[in-house]
């Protein structure tokens, strides 16, 4: 994917120097009814770009999804605790005793904003809609039987693909998607070509392909009816009412929403503003009520250390861990597609030692230290996967996380006793994320000291470092990811291994064997009680393969006032405006 500052709602997790100690930053909302309410119940923060869409059949970025999931609703949804529950379901679905059956009962009193009920027919439009589509998370519904035909249906009329969606056209319906009683009835019943324990989590992701769509509202305007509020239409508690390119934001709440709990807040105002120290002076003047929330979390570090050390502002903020990891790529494929090919990949002779070098040569609580001063991230310890997700190895369990000089240089003068096989090494990294150049300027400084090896490194713009590095065009790169679900598969089937088309696309790394594509698809069958074991399997792996130096995992900063409560965040996004109240002040 989609790894941008984006890709993810919990309660304060105490403990730690990730956080300070200021009640959630205000945000909990367990006293605000005995507190008396302000009159204006208007929410008010700046988000740091505008959209790139806010249509769940294309949505990529958690920047938008932040905000589309005030919008629109699944079937099933993660509550603030990454629990799965019902959401437009009156439950959790039937499953068939062969894992390959879902049957949903849909609520009966569920409506679009303007008033059009949601039944069946909504969600076969939909799911299919995203299918066809095939934006970022259209992989999403990919278990579903017919998925792969319909993928490959070539898009190029809007207003054509409508009527046959519409008419339920067979080139653009998966098989298994169903209604039992009727496109007019409340059940929707979903075969899968195969098990897959992942399904749920996957449409429950908010905002993006399992959510419903108002088709009669799309079919007004196929290409721009996101754009344009009268047709932005949603079954969730906010609609949007102005959009102002690149300048503001404003939704209010839906009247008589069907969901709960129902809105406080009963307008939300954002600014787009593109220079997150410029957002935050404004927040200190009282223009704003939250900073970091929308997908910004990741403020500049001095502005972070300097509130963190004012005695009152201190209480504003609040530091929580995201589910986002970084590591070093290696290009591992000498494949004639991948204009890389280095002295890293996998058939080359010491190859994998020459890996272990230069990942033992970098000190990673160091990196932490210096790069983030021990506040806006952690070392990556327990593997890619991040500490709070299913499939974590432990703290201290990753072996890469060590730090061994003495090694990595014997490891080095075994695997490149004359230096030519490390020689005009470059790193190449995107300069969008803060931390990045110095990171990639401490990586410079570590191989140098520790291993006597000079690495260039060279940024470039994010808009162009994404399609070079997943073509395989760098040997050394900035890498990472960020859960768009708490289940392993979001990682394993997205990241490495034939599933995904390595080693020839959308494959940073380009690593694939025989033994890991065999493993994941036993694992992506499983339920993940059984499964957890397998996706460990896998994660020891890409460990004993060297796939990868683990750098660091993220600390996400907001600022909340005092007299915001409900606000607040967990590793995965940050908690729905329904829930928020904004007392006197």
């Amino acid at each position: 994917m989609r790894f941008t500052w984006r890709l993810p709602r919990a309660f304060c997790v105490l403990g730690a120097t990730l956080l300070v100690a200021a009640a959630c930053g205000g945000g909990g909302g367990g006293g605000a009814q005995s507190q008396r309410l302000a009159s204006d119940q208007t929410l008010r923060f700046p988000i740091l770009g505008d959209f790139t869409t806010l249509d769940p059949g294309r949505l990529d970025a958690e920047t938008d999804a932040e905000v589309a999931q005030n919008l629109f609703d699944g079937l099933l949804k993660f509550d603030d605790n990454l629990k799965t529950v019902p959401d437009i379901a009156q439950s959790l679905p039937d499953v068939s005793p062969d894992g390959l059956t879902y049957t949903f009962h849909l609520r009966h009193d569920v409506k679009f904003w303007n008033g059009d009920p949601v039944t069946a027919k909504d969600v076969i439009y939909s799911w299919n809609r995203g299918a066809v589509l095939q934006g970022s998370y259209a992989t999403n519904l990919s278990a579903i039987e017919g998925y792969d035909k319909v993928s490959k249906y070539q898009v190029s009329d809007l207003g054509q693909l409508e009527t046959l969606l519409e008419n339920h056209d067979p080139a653009v319906s998966m098989s298994g998607l169903t209604a039992p009683d009727g496109m007019d009835g409340y059940t929707v019943q979903v075969k899968l070509s195969s098990p897959a324990g992942w399904f749920l989590s996957a449409i429950a992701m908010s905002g993006t392909t399992g959510n419903i769509v108002d088709y009669k509202a799309i079919r007004q305007d196929p290409n721009n009816w996101w754009q344009k509020p009268d047709l932005l239409v949603g079954t969730g508690p906010y609609r949007m009412t102005s959009h102002v390119v690149n300048q503001s934001v404003d939704f209010q709440a839906v009247d008589n929403w069907w969901g709960s709990p129902k809105p406080t807040v009963k307008h939300v105002h954002l600014d787009i503003i593109n220079d997150a120290s410029t957002a935050i002076a404004a927040y200190e003047q009282g223009k704003y009520d939250l900073m970091g929330f929308g997908g910004y979390s990741n403020l500049p570090l001095a502005d972070v250390l300097r509130i963190k050390n004012n005695p009152q502002e201190s209480k504003q903020l609040l530091l929580h861990p995201k589910s986002r990891s970084y590591w070093v790529t290696f290009n591992l494929v000498a494949d004639a597609k991948r204009k890389a090919k280095g002295p890293f990949t996998m058939d080359a002779p010491d190859s994998k030692d020459l890996r272990l070098a230069f990942d033992l040569a970098v000190d990673k609580k160091k990196l932490v230290s210096v790069v983030c001063q021990n506040v806006l991230c952690t070392p990556a310890t327990g593997g890619v996967l991040t500490k709070g997700l299913k499939g974590y190895l432990g703290d201290n369990q990753d072996p890469l996380s060590k730090f061994d000089p003495a090694q990595a240089r014997s490891l080095l003068k075994k695997a490149d006793p004359d230096g030519s096989k490390t020689r005009g090494l470059t790193y190449v990294y995107d300069p969008e994320n803060p931390l990045n150049k110095p990171t990639a300027e401490f990586l410079q400084d570590q191989w140098q000291t520790n291993l006597g090896v000079h690495v260039d490194i060279q940024p470039e713009a994010h808009k162009q470092f994404i399609p070079d590095r997943l073509a395989g065009n760098f040997v050394l790169s900035r890498d990472g990811w960020q859960a768009d679900y708490d289940h392993p598969q979001d990682w394993f089937d997205n990241l490495w291994g034939s599933k995904l088309g390595c080693p020839d696309a959308n494959c940073s790394s380009g690593y694939t064997t025989p033994a890991y594509d065999q493993l994941l698809k036993k694992a992506d069958s499983e339920p993940l009680s059984q499964a957890l074991s397998d996706y460990e399997k896998l994660s020891r792996m890409l460990i004993d393969d060297v796939v990868y130096i683990p750098l660091y995992y993220t600390v996400g900063a907001f600022l909340i006032k005092p007299y915001v409560k409900g606000a607040g965040t967990n590793s995965q996004f940050d908690y729905y405006w329904d829930g928020y109240q904004i007392l006197q002040h």
